[in-house]
């Protein structure tokens, strides 16, 4: 055993960090009530024009902060609103612009079939500075453009007052 601990303790010593030295990661998260607030203001913004959306943030690990299924939104919306804020944050990208990427040359649409993964507009990153905090993702409007364009006006709603 002490033998394994040295190994290792050498090991991680050659690449930078040690058990001793470890330092901590420093994180960001969007607060519940702004995750609530942005989910809310894409079901607004989309309502406005005719559409009956969901919308679904996640934080930067793709777990639910919030999921908002609005009034007559079909049943479906909520697992493709998920998968489009989970593609986001994973990719650290809008889908609208992976579904651009997926159709190219060195095209990624493959890692579609991975689960929860959907190249579709209306999955935006929220990000703070450089570092990805979360996503959101909007679904049941008649086309991903009228989905993006929901969503970023959620994150529009709230992006002032991430910190």
């Amino acid at each position: 055993m002490k033998r394994l601990c040295a190994t290792s303790f050498a090991v991680m010593s050659a690449i930078g960090s040690g058990p001793c030295g470890a330092d901590t990661l420093p994180t960001h998260r969007v607060p519940a009530v702004l995750a609530v607030e942005a989910a809310s203001e894409a079901i607004a913004e989309c309502a406005k024009q005719g559409y009956t959306e969901t919308a679904v943030v996640l934080d930067a690990d793709g777990a639910v902060i919030a999921a908002v299924r609005g009034d007559g939104a079909g049943i479906h919306t909520l697992d493709s609103a998920h998968d489009k804020a989970y593609t986001s944050v994973s990719f650290k990208a809008d889908t609208i612009a992976l579904a651009q990427r997926a159709k190219g040359e060195d095209s990624i649409a493959p890692l579609a079939k991975l689960p929860h993964v959907m190249f579709f507009g209306g999955g935006v990153v929220i990000k703070l500075g450089n570092e990805t905090i979360g996503a959101i993702g909007a679904s049941g409007a008649p086309g991903a453009n009228l989905d993006d364009n929901c969503a970023k006006a959620g994150l529009a709603k709230i992006r002032d007052r991430l910190k």
